[in-house]
Parts: structure tokens; sequence; C-alpha cells
């Protein structure tokens, strides 16, 4: 129950609250005509654009690391089934966490890590302590853990007398972090929707009112005070779900404050019906608790050693970039204290906030003095100076000392010209992009972009929970305000593009006029020419070769440049992949083209694909005279006309004729001699006859696609990659010319959309033509017609050449389409069998090192891309290519063995 108190008997209320700031009501309005723009932006490409610095460092943001950590504890104890006996239980302790892992040591061992193990909370048989008891189960050591038992019945006489002892005084994990919709979700994940909290007072620290969670984003909460609709949005407060203002329900009873509604919004209802909302809110509260561990990383307020009377400095919250001194004019208890801002003018109205010993931006006397930073005479102040002494000596008051301000702020690891996320101060519902244009002490100045000039600095704390790292609102899904002119905004050279067929440009967002960007100096390795280049010409006529498709090839601008060769050359070739039939087989060809006479730097470079988006880093040349050659061979990588692009710009006829030929024949001649299969011996076409290749029937390769997920584990899923019509048709064009005819595309039904990335493997040969030659059959292998073939042959028999012969009864077999036939479960496989496997794939270089590791067929079935590339120190490529056979082998054993 509250009541309603006399107005003077309440302390005012701060002139401007910023959770209560009417503006918020637009907020929504004005993000969701940004959303289109804000959707584009990109911090990556942004800050290279703009030859950003860097960004300040994760671990600068302690509200952040904290939000991402697990719900559950080290020292957390908990019931756990046990793998040898399903009806058998036993306690495990929680060392560590890692997002939905757990790595578990069961009760007997001690310090002793031996037998640690990881385990998914998702997946994982899990019980809170007692679990077992309610529902007749037994606890029992593993049978498996000889050593365990032994240790365990040496000192005790049964199970039970051992845990009484081991559980005295532990805590268990919550039931409902083990079972239904809250399992294995990290902290800020716990908190839902409409869940209850009670919010403190801006104006009484020993008032509260519930309030419902109407928006979590990353732990930054909107919240609506109980009692309060749609239409009072502009009242919502957007709160970090670590600040002290926030408390479970029923926290302000068990502590003997008051249940009163915030001092401004009182006069918005009468006595009843907040009284009515009140009831409403804590009946949702305890239908639908919010689990204690929300709170478990609040930290307790440390005592304050403020008196009345003191003074000290503080950051205005009334002014923008003002630093102002203020007076303690009140102390509620040992932990709160209220400032008011120091004001001798005959019309002053009382500027009071309420502070703890740890509140952001309060400092002591004379910080701005020792920073170099100015502060702000007080209103009324008389004489042209302010000084300290004086002004103390004058006011007959003291300065509260150092002691009472702690240091907790040091090491965060900001520095000046880095980027972040920030919190608009005058639209709290808006994050925008932000620069660090100083810093001094605990305190940083930052630039807002995209907002109004005269609202874009703003003042903060170094422990404000307003400030997030770059990337956070895409990773929470949540809109960004982005620079409104991001490239002029920056002085930094770019490539120029300049339209085909367009005598006067129309007005575009990326074309500024002039007035609006200052001329950009060159640099000193820019004047000289070396690092510049002139322009780059596409010549839309030469052949496009297989990969390029001829009509996207014909809408791209005329020439790239001029400007720096590394900017322009990435600028050309992103236009190119984006250009083909499949970006990410261009881009995947495009990685491999390198040469040791060239000046390179690595660029990353993007290609979008059916609504995926791959990335690759390439070597792009620095030096203009490199430019004819670094061009001519990218052409010849793609088999196009090798004028197709370069510095020469082709009027009328290619000097190459190129388009006289077919893609057969000009592959022959301008490609890298990818020729077709060659015909076996007295086959010989007639000089001058071009072998016309068998027509083949197409394959369903398998890749491997990384999923990006937000668990630590990494899932590796095989994944067809069907084509559609249009995919078909250039495929047959990559066969008939020669190329490689794998897709690196995923199936789409199996892949994330937002996070595939390209497999750099090499695609598979054709493997079935050089293991038939082997045996000893070409003949018969190359006169059957391949479209209607399915053969089978033995994988051991090309282990080791001629000095390993095949059994009678073959011991796996191998179909066309790459399926498996095992005769023996690879559990079973010895270490020598593993190696004669992989003897007989496309790994075979790799044999010695499942022999030097004595990798058996259990270990070869435990094998993922990850502890691939970490124990045998492989690169991408050769280890996907080896994870390719091994997945093999699983589908093989699942299909044959499992059941």
């Amino acid at each position: 129950m509250w009541r309603m108190q006399p107005a003077q008997d309440q302390p005012l209320a701060l002139t401007t609250v910023r959770p209560l700031c009417p503006t918020n009501g637009k907020e929504e309005e004005v993000n969701a005509d940004l959303l289109e723009e804000e959707a584009e932006f990109n911090w990556e490409e942004y800050m290279e654009e703009t030859g950003a610095a860097a960004a300040a460092p994760h671990t600068a943001f302690k509200h952040v690391e904290l939000s991402l950590q697990s719900s559950f504890q080290p020292g957390m104890k908990l019931e756990v089934a046990n793998r040898s006996s399903p009806d058998s239980y036993w306690v495990a302790s929680i060392i560590t966490t890692c997002g939905q892992l757990l790595l578990l040591r069961f009760s007997g061992y001690g310090d002793d890590r031996k037998a640690d193990f990881w385990c998914d909370v998702m997946t994982a048989e899990l019980h809170p302590v007692g679990w077992c008891a309610l529902n007749n189960k037994n606890l029992m050591p593993p049978e498996d853990h000889p050593y365990l038992r032994k240790a365990i019945k040496e000192k005790y006489s049964d199970w039970t007398e051992f845990l009484v002892q081991d559980l005295t005084g532990s805590r268990t994990a919550p039931a409902n972090l083990l079972e239904g919709p809250l399992r294995g979700k990290n902290t800020v994940d716990l908190i839902l929707e409409d869940s209850v909290l009670e919010l403190q007072d801006l104006s009484d620290p020993f008032l509260y009112w519930p309030a419902r969670v109407i928006q979590n984003v990353g732990g930054r909460l909107r919240l609506r005070y109980a009692g309060l609709t749609d239409e009072h949005r502009a009242q919502d407060a957007w709160i970090f779900y670590l600040d002290v203002r926030l408390r479970p329900q029923g926290w302000a009873l068990e502590n003997r404050l008051a249940l009163q509604p915030p001092t401004a919004l009182r006069p918005l209802k009468s006595a009843p019906d907040w009284q009515k909302a009140l009831e409403d809110a804590q009946l949702d509260g305890q239908k639908n608790p919010l689990p204690l561990e929300v709170f478990k990383d609040h930290v307790d307020l440390p005592r304050h050693s403020f008196r009345t009377g003191m003074k000290l400095e503080m950051v205005s919250r009334w002014e923008q970039l003002q630093i102002c001194p203020v007076s303690v004019t009140k102390v509620y208890n040992d932990v709160y204290f209220q400032v008011t801002l120091d004001d001798a003018s005959v019309d002053a109205t009382p500027r009071r906030v309420v502070c703890h010993a740890n509140t952001p931006g309060i400092l002591p006397v004379q910080w701005c003095l020792k920073n170099g930073v100015g502060l702000e005479r007080p209103r009324g102040f008389e004489g042209q100076d302010f000084d300290w002494a004086d002004y103390l000596k004058q006011s007959g008051t003291e300065a509260a000392p150092e002691s009472c301000f702690p240091d907790t702020w040091q090491n965060r690891g900001f520095a000046k010209d880095m980027w972040l996320e920030a919190v608009n101060p005058h639209r709290p519902a808006e994050v925008c992009v932000a620069q660090i244009t100083q810093v001094r002490g605990r305190l940083l100045w930052l630039r807002l972009e995209g907002v109004l000039k005269q609202l874009s600095e703003c003042l903060v704390d170094v422990e404000s929970m307003d400030l997030f790292p770059v990337g956070w609102c895409e990773a929470n899904a949540y809109p960004l305000t982005a620079p409104i002119k991001a490239v002029c905004q920056k002085q930094k050279k770019i490539a120029v593009v300049q339209p085909e067929k367009q005598s006067v440009p129309s007005p575009t967002v990326e074309m500024t006029p002039v007035h609006h960007c200052q001329p950009v100096a060159m640099d000193a390795g820019s004047a000289n020419g070396r690092y510049t280049c002139s322009r780059i010409f596409v010549n839309h006529r030469c052949f496009s070769g297989p990969y390029l498709n001829k009509g996207r090839i014909a809408e791209l601008p005329q020439a790239v440049g001029p400007g720096k060769c590394t900017l322009v050359l990435k600028e050309l070739l992103s236009m190119l992949i984006n250009a083909a039939y499949k970006p990410g087989r261009v881009l995947k060809e495009l990685q491999e083209l390198q040469d040791q006479s060239w000046e390179c730097q690595e660029e990353t470079l993007k290609a979008k694909y059916k609504g995926k988006t791959y990335r690759s880093t390439l070597q792009i040349i620095r030096l203009a005279d490199q430019i004819p050659d670094f061009c001519r061979k990218v052409c010849l990588k793609l088999q196009c006309c090798p004028n197709l692009f370069g510095p020469v710009l082709v009027t009328d006829k290619c000097p190459e004729n190129c388009s006289l030929q077919t893609k057969t024949k000009y592959t022959y001649y301008y490609g890298k001699k990818r020729k077709l299969s060659k015909p076996a011996a007295g086959d010989e076409t007639a000089e001058g006859d071009v072998a016309k290749p068998a027509r083949r029937r197409k394959k369903r390769k398998a890749i491997f696609v990384q999923k990006k997920r937000r668990s630590t584990a990494v899932d590796y899923t095989p994944a067809g990659s069907p084509q559609d019509s249009d995919e078909e048709e250039d495929e047959d064009m990559a066969l008939q010319s020669g190329s490689e005819g794998t897709s690196s595309e995923p199936r789409e039904d199996h892949t994330d959309a937002s996070s595939v990335e390209v497999a750099s493997s090499r695609p598979r040969r054709a493997a079935s033509l050089r293991r038939a030659n082997s045996t000893g059959h070409p003949r018969a292998v190359q006169e059957a017609p391949e479209g209607r073939r399915r053969t089978t042959r033995s994988v051991s028999a090309y282990s080791q050449g001629s000095q390993y012969q095949p059994p009678k009864d073959q011991d796996m077999q191998v179909e066309e389409e790459g399926q498996l036939v095992l005769d023996r479960n690879p559990l079973e496989w010895s270490v020598d069998e593993v190696v004669h496997f992989i003897n007989s794939t496309d790994c075979a270089s790799l044999a010695n090192i499942f022999q030097e590791q004595d990798i058996d067929g259990q270990a070869l079935l435990l094998l993922t891309l990850p502890t691939v590339q970490e124990c045998m120190d492989l690169k991408l490529g050769p280890a996907i290519k080896l994870c390719h056979q091994i997945e093999r082998v699983k589908v093989a054993f699942y299909r044959q063995f499992a059941n």
C-alpha cells in the first residue's frame, strides 16, 4: 500500500529527467524511417573508408562483458547421469563455463583435473541437487571411474556419508536453468518481455515502483512503469539491467522501503488507479518471477564519506558539455546523498541529483584544473576568474577529500579517435556511431554521427552503461544511427567510378556537390605516382568467359579511377565478382591468384549470392607499373579475354579477336590450358579437330559449410548444391571450357542465410577416371557411358600402390556418387586401417600424420574441422578436404552400423 505525500515533503525532481524525456515518444518513428539506410551500414567498411584508427576494445565495456557470461557459476553443484548406468546419477561441480558448455568434475576428485569433462547443457541430462531423491533415482559414482570409487571408499563407509559432507554449504544449479524455456540461456536472456522489476525513483532513493520490460536489447531494457499504457510510451525508461536502480520484485518491501509511483508521473492517474496498477504488477510478477540469477552481477554500493556542505565538481545533467561546481545538500544514509547545483542567482531553481559513491560523473575539487578542462562558473558568481580556494573561503565550506572518489575506472583502455556505439542522451532510444574526440581521466568527449551538429557532442563517464562496443547493435538486431555523409566527412582519397553512356550525371547519394567536400591533398606516396594509377577500363565487347555474366558486365561503368591502386583495384574486383554467375566461385578463383614478383597487400572482398555473403582475403598489388600484368593474369584466371579490363581502352575491335571464339575454343587458346580429358591411345582426333566431351550426368557434390551459432559449438554438416536452370547452364559452360564444375554455393535449406562463408578447399577432380586408370582397366571405364555407369571398387586397393593387394572380400566399396560402403565397423579400425583409408583418398599426403599420432577408428570419428586444424596444424583448404573424407566415413557409419 502506498500513500500520496505532500509535494513539499518530497525533494524537488530534476527539471529534465532523461528517462521521462518527452522526445522519446517520437523515437520509434525516427528509427523506423532510417531502417533501410541503417541496414546497409557496415562498421568494417566504414572504418576502412574513413581511415578510422581503431575500435575501442571490448574489454573496456565491463557491463557488456558481464552480460555475455553464463548464468551458471563455478562451484555450483548438479546431478549428472552416469553413462555406464542409465538409471544412476552422481554429483558434479561446475569448473568453468563457455556459452552453453559446462566443464564438470565429479565429486570426489578434489583438485584433480584428469577426469574433467565438457557437456552441453542443452543436450546432457543434468538436474539440480535433490532431484534424484525426489524421483527415487540412485546416486552412486560412475562405474567407469574406478579411481573415484576407490578414493571415496577409502575414506567413507558409503556414498551417502560422502555426499552429506560434500554438499554441506554448497549451492545447487537452479532448476529453471536446467529445464524449461530458460534452459541454457545467458543471464541477459533470462529477462523476458513483460517481466516485472522494481525501479528506484530518481528523486528519492527510498521510493520504488514496479516496471514491466517492454524490450530487452542485449541487456538494455526498455521499461514501462506499472499503470502506464502504450499511449504513455514517451515516459518509458531505457536502463541497462546491471544498473543499481533495478531490483527484483519484492525487494522494496523486504527492505522496508515505500512503493510509490515516480513523483513526475503521479498527476497522470488517480490514487485508486495507481493502487490497482500496483496490485496487478505484483500479481504478474508472482506468476512469472524473474530468476534471481539476473542480479548475480549487481554490485553492492560502497559506503560514502560525504558530509553536508562539501563541495565537488560534477558533469552537468542539465547542460551539454559542462562541468559545474555542486554542493552536498543532504545525506540520506551511508549509501546515498544528494547534490545541488551551485546557483547564486536571484531566480535560481534548485537542481538536485541523488548520488552514491560510484555515481558516474562526480569529480573532486580542482579536477578540471588538473586535467586542463574548463569549469563552468556558478550562476550569480561575481568575479571574472573562478578560483576554488577563494570560493571555498567565501562560502565557508570545504572540498570533498580525494578519498571520497573511488578509482574503479582505471585501465579501461579508451583512447582518442577510437570508435564505439553510444546512446544519444537527447533520445535515449537511439544508439549512434560515435568517436572519442578527447580523453581526460575518467571522462570521454564523444562526437555522435548522424545527429544534428549542435547536439552531436556529449560528455560521458568511462563507467557509463550507455556505451557499447562496435558491432553491439548488429549483434542484438537493433538499428544503429549511421553517419549521414560517411564518405565526405573524412578526408581520404577514393576511387571514382565514372558511369558509361551518361553525359550529365544525375544526382545520387554518393555524388555530393563540390562545396560540401573539400579537396583532398595527395600524400607523399601518391604524389610521385608510384602508388596511384590512372583509369582502368572495362571493355564490354570483349569475351566474358564462363564465370562472368555478359549482361551484368555490360551494366558496369566504363572505367574505374583514377586513384590509389589498391582502392581502384578493390572496387574493380568487387564489381567483377558480383557480375559473375556465381560470385562465390569467382572469389575462390581469385584467392588463388598470386605472383612472387608482385608487391601486394591483403584486402578482404565480399560476394553476395542468394542472400548470403561470402568473404575472402585477396592479394592486391600496390604499384601502378604492375597493373597491366595483374589485370591480364586476373583475366586469364577467369578464362576471359585478356583485354576485358585493364589500362587499355578497346574501342572497336579487340586485338585478340576474342568475339569470334566460342567458349571451348577460346579457353583452349587463352585460358590456363585446362583441356578436357585426353583421349586414350589410338583415339586421337585429327589435327585441328576439337574433341567433343562426353555428356556427364550432373552430380550433387557434398561440401562443408561452417555455421556460426550463438553457442561455442561449431556444427559441420554436409550440404548438397542443387542448381536452378540458369546455374545448370552456367555449370555446363564451365565444364565445356575446362573449368572444374564444383560449386561452392551451399544448399539454402541447410545454411544460415546470414553467416555462410566460402570454403577455400580446392574442387575435387575427376577421381573416378584417375582411380580407374590405376587399377589397370582404363579402357573399360572410358568405353561405358558415364551417365549410366555405376561401378564399385575397393578403397584399400589404392592405399599403397602396387605393394598393397586388395583382398578378395572387399573391405569397403565406393559408389561413383561418392557414397562410402563399409564392410567393417570404423569404430574397430586399427591405426593401420585408418592409414590405408587415408592413402586411398586425395588426402594421401596426410597419412603419415595419422600414423605418427596413432589415430584409430574411434579417434577418426571424433575429428572435426577445429580439431583437425589445431592438432594437425593444417591450413583451412587441406583441413576441409580431409574433413570431407572423414564425413564420408561418419555418414557410412551412421547408415550401416549406428543401429
